[in-house]
């Protein structure tokens, strides 16, 4: 636990998933802790916790000097590579738009989804990045963007799409309606996703 407390000195951002982990666990500190605590071994924390790699001794020391999260370097090459293969309109409503896909999905990630899902989808959410692995992460953010085909071209039409996407909740997005396609996602993507979130230099599984 004093690891745990040392990998988060100086973080300054709010800590949701700490959050939805200790609501999951009933508001149970001890729970919350032991899970925290052998959840932190695993690859996926990397890209679930966003606070688990700051400062890490592990990182190399051109992505720590950088100040930019090492999740990021990975998402958001990965985000954008599936958005213009699979969802070709969206990827280009976002260029027309003046700015990148895996921008918003770094809002989204950092916070848990708070603020845009209801709190059962929230769930979904890590529970398929935990037991299904870390690569349906970016799955994750491709079915909403499927999820939001029509309204961000429409969005992008008015100009808005920035804002639409920041402020707006994920209306009507349910996880269970798209599992089947993360997983048609992963028979294609998993084994490039997975050998380059292996390679992230932080944890070796």
């Amino acid at each position: 636990r004093k690891s745990l407390h040392n990998q988060q000195d100086g973080y300054i951002c709010y800590d949701w998933f700490v959050s939805s982990v200790f609501l999951i666990m009933m508001g149970n500190r001890e729970k919350t802790l032991t899970f925290l605590h052998q959840f932190s071994y695993l690859l996926v924390s990397a890209f679930l916790w966003a606070p688990r790699l700051h400062n890490s001794i592990h990182l190399p020391m051109d992505t720590a000097a950088s100040g930019i999260h090492p999740v990021y370097f990975c998402s958001a090459h990965y985000i954008e590579m599936l958005l213009k293969a699979e969802l070709p309109l969206v990827f280009s409503a976002f260029h027309m738009s003046g700015f990148t896909s895996s921008q918003i999905c770094q809002q989204w990630l950092t916070q848990c989804f708070w603020n845009y899902m209801d709190w059962r989808e929230i769930c979904h959410y890590i529970a398929i990045c935990i037991f299904l692995g870390p690569d349906y992460q970016i799955y994750m953010c491709i079915s909403v963007f499927k999820h939001l085909q029509q309204e961000i071209l429409q969005h992008t039409q008015a100009q808005d799409l920035q804002v639409f996407l920041k402020e707006e909740a994920l209306h009507g997005f349910q996880v269970n309606n798209y599992i089947e396609y993360m997983e048609s996602l992963a028979q294609i993507y998993r084994p490039i996703l997975l050998r380059d979130m292996r390679n992230i230099g932080v944890l070796n599984t």
